[in-house]
């Protein structure tokens, strides 16, 4: 709720179910940030208000008639250049003349009501009963208006922020920089924690406390880069999983963003977020204006787990959009690790009627099939099938694996090109490269210069003919390289600097039309896995390829990452062969299920060379799924508080609190330790639940020569002898049977059945070696 109070210099009180976000106008004009946190009575500012006599020592004063402080040492909206504040600025103008001084004071708001999703080409936040405040503010010795953008979301407990620059001058000016969001912190001791990585281990939280130093966070590859994730957390010391104060922000975009905070000799805190300036120069005409992505924002008191509820709340009712947004997601086999380029429609129908024979639901055929894709050095751009690999094209797989009673999928990466492809060949000037200089390539290709409208269209007639070939049920759109020598050649020399937000504006154009052309189809995001995760892709598709390292220990602690920002229905994760092809891990295939099953679940791997035990496992597994999915992935998840290091454990619960699914894992065995004890959350308290494992079998070879310890007679381990028993008897697991309250449960625990430490082994321990996991499916019973 958006409460206003006051005349000229009004209080602005932005209530949410259990926040509340205050700022006033101060006679000077400019706006005081007040609060944001925890719920609050406000009928006034009395109290709020910082309360200052005389500036600080050497610090300058804004004007002679404000004398009594510096807007150095004020907690503000927004900040500018050249009037006192030396902290780091919401927004760096080069003006008309040359000046950089900036003085934006506040001259009026409105108030209205609705968000519908995207406004000058940006995504955005929608939904009917959002609440929108815009404050305006001029700087009227440079004739500019800025527009801070507030929208409520009141169930979600979320604030959103965008703003907006018009030019009302009769010159042009330079944007050097312009921010989404501003937060100004009391002081107090404060934690950023971001979410850092690389290809393959993506989405490391990393903790830093808050001193003199200002923190950066940000990406400088074209994209929201596997580096730097463009969420983030500011929390109070002291701050856990189920307790204290925390703070989550994100940015709606998928280019070069930047995240900062910094602490002022005063011991106040600055948070700014918004598109990187590093880089980026906006040329801004008379009577033109410029939007900045949407920045989200959210408070808990109740510690990382409530933060990261409310961000799903938000991401999944009001960023997802579609007919896939609340739509089950089947489960599929991608061609890649079993085929890599090496395809052929023979090879690919043998791997399919595997699938099906499993319970797979959908076939997806990976890269390798267009052009002369035979590896990563061409036909990038080509976007027709190979009919020594397809001879009868898309349409002929795509029909006979539909007759196999599986829906059809298909992988395009649209925004590269191959330099030994035909479409270079026939339009050189597409590519983002300097002409005339050399230029730096990665993974053998080029960025297409999607700054360029024509190239857009392009890229939309391309795929609409792709996609348009057959009946095609899924697609997987990857990116799968940084940039380099970033240049438009569609754009002249002075606006060279606007290239890589043109670049992003032009992708959310492409990714529009072809999701609202075909609103049928399943979009799946991806970029060499998770180095374009963010809130801009999830506004088109709605989900996205969380890394290419499908490796579970790996796994575990990335997706616990994404976790904390993201819903678990956007992130996708597969079981893939072992040794793992990222890590050469071997892990347990019910492990690799284990942590996959809290993703969207796919599997990646060669069923074709799989033994009988391995096929059986994978048909159960996905049985089981198909009948914990609704819950898996939309059920409210939740991380323990011990979540990370050797120990994991996730939650997920049903809505309505009927079901739930734990999983705790291990990453490697801490001898002569049997116990374990499992806190699911999230349940009711009043109510009573049953919890069960599931039935498992386990290979007596994976115990080795300690077969001899029982045995009457010598067994060699991984002899003849030892392989014929393995035929003929299976190692069953615990019988893991319990009937609690849910108050029980979630603050007692469920002590589980003792794991194997070398005393002694029967039908009642648990076998738990490095990597192992257990999943229980707890069910509502009164």
């Amino acid at each position: 709720m958006i409460t206003v109070k006051g005349g000229k210099t009004p209080l602005f009180i932005l209530d949410t179910s259990h926040t509340t976000y205050a700022m006033k106008v101060l006679g000077s004009g400019h706006i005081e940030h007040l609060y944001y946190g925890r719920k609050i009575h406000m009928d006034n500012e009395d109290g709020l208000t910082e309360q200052h006599e005389f500036a600080p020592g050497t610090s300058s004063v804004y004007s002679e008639e404000n004398s009594n402080f510096t807007l150095d040492d004020m907690r503000l909206e927004m900040s500018s250049c050249g009037k006192g504040d030396l902290r780091e600025a919401f927004v760096e103008i080069v003006n008309a003349d040359g000046s950089r001084t900036s003085d934006f004071l506040y001259s009026g708001y409105a108030e209205s009501r609705g968000r519908d999703g995207g406004t000058e080409g940006l995504p955005t936040s929608y939904g009917e009963d959002a609440e929108v405040l815009t404050v305006t503010l001029e700087d009227k010795d440079n004739s500019l208006k800025l527009e801070l953008i507030y929208t409520v979301y009141p169930e979600e407990d979320v604030i959103t922020r965008m703003a907006r620059l018009i030019n009302e001058g009769e010159g042009d000016i330079k944007i050097l920089k312009i921010m989404s969001s501003q937060t100004d912190f009391d002081p107090d001791e404060y934690v950023f924690s971001t979410f850092n990585g690389a290809w393959a281990r993506e989405m490391k939280r990393s903790d830093m406390t808050v001193s003199s130093a200002r923190l950066v966070n940000s990406s400088f590859t074209g994209n929201s880069s596997n580096r730097a994730n463009p969420f983030v957390m500011i929390s109070k010391k002291g701050c856990g999983e189920n307790y204290g104060e925390v703070w989550g922000f994100n940015l709606v975009y998928s280019g070069n963003h930047y995240e900062s905070v910094e602490k002022s000799p005063f011991g106040k805190v600055r948070f700014l977020s918004g598109i990187n300036p590093t880089g980026f120069e906006w040329k801004l005409e008379k009577g033109e204006s410029f939007l900045t992505p949407e920045a989200v924002m959210t408070y808990s008191y109740t510690g990382y787990n409530g933060m990261s509820g409310q961000m799903h709340g938000f991401v999944s009712k009001h960023i997802l959009r579609g007919p896939w947004k609340d739509r089950l997601r089947p489960v599929l086999l991608n061609s890649w690790e079993a085929s890599y380029f090496k395809i052929s429609e023979s090879k690919l129908l043998k791997l399919a009627r595997k699938a099906g024979s499993v319970g797979i639901e959908l076939f997806v055929m990976d890269d390798g099939w267009f052009g002369e894709r035979n590896d990563d050095t061409s036909s990038l751009g080509d976007w027709y099938p190979n009919k020594k690999k397809l001879p009868h094209g898309i349409k002929g797989i795509c029909d006979k694996v539909r007759k196999l009673g599986l829906e059809f999928g298909i992988w395009v990466e649209p925004e590269m090109i191959s330099r030994n492809s035909d479409l270079y060949r026939a339009h050189p000037g597409w590519a983002m490269e300097i002409p005339g200089k050399s230029h730096s390539e990665g993974r053998n290709q080029m960025v297409l210069d999607l700054a360029n409208r024509e190239v857009q269209d392009h890229l939309i007639n391309a795929m609409s003919d792709v996609f348009s070939s057959a009946d095609i049920s899924y697609v997987k759109w990857d990116m799968n390289r940084n940039f380099t020598d970033v240049f438009s050649q569609s754009l002249p020399s002075e606006r060279q600097g606007e290239t890589a937000h043109r670049y992003i504006l032009g992708l959310y154009r492409v990714m529009k039309e072809l999701t609202e052309k075909f609103p049928g189809i399943l979009f799946e995001g991806c970029a060499s896995g998770g180095n374009r995760f963010d809130l801009g892709i999830l506004s088109y598709f709605p989900q996205i390829w969380g890394s290419d390292n499908t490796d579970a220990l790996c796994r575990s602690e990335i997706q616990t990452g994404y976790s904390y920002g993201y819903p678990m229905s956007a992130v996708t994760a597969h079981v893939s062969d072992c040794p793992n092809h990222q890590t050469l891990r071997r892990t347990p295939i019910e492990t690799r299920f284990n942590v996959a099953s809290f993703g969207v679940l796919g599997y990646e791997c060669n069923l074709c060379d799989m033994g009988k035990d391995d096929l059986k496992a994978i048909k159960e597994q996905i049985s089981m799924y198909k009948e914990w999915r609704d819950v898996m992935q939309f059920g409210r998840f939740y991380r323990a508080e011990y979540s990370g290091g050797n120990n994991i454990s996730w939650t997920v619960v049903s809505p309505d609190k009927s079901k739930a699914v734990s999983m705790t894992m291990q990453a490697l065995v801490n001898p002569n330790t049997q116990w374990c004890v499992l806190k699911p959350q999230g349940l009711d308290e009043e109510s009573r639940y049953h919890l069960e494992g599931r039935d498992l079998v386990f290979d007596i070879r994976d115990f080795g020569g300690l077969v001899n310890y029982v045995s009457p007679i010598h067994v060699k381990q991984d002899g003849v002898l030892h392989n014929v028993i393995a035929m003929f008897y299976k190692m069953r697991s615990e019988k893991e049977v319990h009937d609690m309250y849910g108050d029980a449960m979630m603050y007692a625990g469920v002590h589980l059945r003792s794991a194997f430490s070398a005393g002694g082994y029967n039908e009642n321990m648990r076998y738990y070696p490095d990597f192992g996991s257990r999943i229980y499916t707890i069910t509502k019973t009164e």
